[in-house]
C-alpha cells in the first residue's frame, strides 16, 4: 500500500508534470471506483491542472475549483505516460481504473490509476471542498507535521497497542503497515506495547524515529519516477517483509505476527527484550 512518503512523490511528480496541462479527458473503466457524481467526472474536461496535494494517503489533483481525489488502497497506483493512447478504455478490461489524459487525446501525457488482484478498493472522489469526502475529514495529524508534544497527548490517552496506534489515520494520517514496522523498529518499542504506559524518553524515541524514518523516506522518494517508487520504498526497509532474514542492527532473525490477511515483522533482540511474540495464525494451527 502506498503510505506518506511514496504519495507525496506521487504528488510532487504530479506538480512538476501536470500543472499547466489541460484536462482533455477523464476515461472510467471500473465505474465502482467512482464515490461521487456531482460534480461528474466530465466537469474537469478542458480545466487546466493548477496544483497537486496530499492528505495522509490520499492523493489529489487540482484543476480549479474541482479536485480529483483518490485514495490507491493496498493495491492501487498511479502510472505515468509521456504519451497515452487516444482510444477510450474498455470496461472491466485490465488493471486501469482510470485514465486522465492531459492535452489533446493521442498526443497528450497523462496518468492511470490502476489497482492489481480481486479485491477492488481503489477509490476517486471529484469535489469541490477535500473537506468532503468524509474519509479526509476523519483524518488525524498528519504524521509529518505532528508535534512531539501532541504525539504524547495522543499516547497518554490510549491503552491500545503501538501499531494499531500509529497506524490508526483517524488518529495519526500518513502511516502504514510497512513504515509502522520501520518507526518502531528504530524506536525500538514493541509493536504490542500500550502507548499510556510508555516511558517519556520512549515517547521522545518514537517521535524521532516517526520524523526519521518518514523525512528519510521521503527525501529518497520525491524526484523519483513513478514507476521506480516501489522498488526504492523496498529497499530502505529493514525489518518489514523481510522474515527470516537478519536485523541490519543486531543480527537477530527478523519475526512476523500474522493476523487475518495482514502480517507485521519485528526484531526480537531490538524490541521486545529477546521475546518471540505470539504469531496468531500460528497458534490456531497448533490448537
Amino acid at each position: 500500500m502506498p503510505e506518506l512518503p511514496e504519495v507525496e512523490a506521487l504528488a510532487d511528480h504530479l506538480r512538476r508534470h501536470a500543472v499547466g496541462s489541460a484536462v482533455g479527458r477523464v476515461d472510467v473503466a471500473a465505474f465502482s471506483v467512482l464515490k461521487t457524481f456531482d460534480p461528474p467526472i466530465t466537469a474537469l474536461h478542458g480545466r487546466t491542472v493548477t496544483g497537486a496535494t496530499r492528505w495522509g494517503k490520499y492523493l489529489g489533483l487540482q484543476a480549479g475549483d474541482l479536485y480529483l481525489i483518490a485514495h490507491l488502497s493496498r493495491a492501487g497506483w498511479l502510472r505515468w505516460s509521456d504519451k497515452l493512447a487516444a482510444a477510450p478504455l474498455k470496461p472491466g478490461k485490465g488493471p486501469i481504473a482510470l485514465r486522465v489524459h492531459l492535452g489533446t487525446p493521442g498526443d497528450a501525457a497523462g496518468f492511470d490509476l490502476t489497482e492489481a488482484g480481486t479485491q477492488k478498493r481503489l477509490a476517486v472522489w471529484v469535489v469541490t471542498d477535500p473537506a468532503s469526502v468524509p474519509q479526509i475529514a476523519s483524518l488525524g495529524p498528519d504524521a509529518l507535521s505532528l508535534t512531539a508534544a501532541g504525539l504524547s497527548e495522543i499516547l497518554s490517552g490510549t491503552t491500545a497497542r503501538l501499531k494499531n496506534v500509529i497506524t490508526d489515520q483517524r488518529v495519526i494520517a500518513g502511516i502504514g503497515n510497512a513504515y509502522s514496522d520501520e518507526i518502531l523498529h528504530v524506536a525500538k518499542l514493541s509493536p504490542f506495547a500500550s502507548g499510556k504506559t510508555l516511558s517519556e524518553g520512549q515517547r521522545a524515541a518514537l517521535y524521532e524515529a516517526m520524523q526519521l524514518v518518514l523525512a528519510d523516506a521521503v527525501e529518497r522518494s520525491v524526484g523519483q519516477q513513478a514507476a521506480t517508487l516501489k522498488g526504492e520504498k523496498r529497499s530502505g526497509l529493514r525489518v518489514h517483509a523481510r522474515t527470516g532474514m537478519p536485523c541490519p542492527v543486531c543480527g537477530d532473525v527478523v519475526r512476523e505476527v500474522s493476523f487475518a490477511d495482514k502480517s507485521f515483522q519485528y526484531c526480537p533482540t531490538c524490541q521486545t527484550g529477546g521475546k518471540v511474540l505470539a504469531d496468531r495464525r500460528l497458534s490456531r494451527l497448533l490448537k
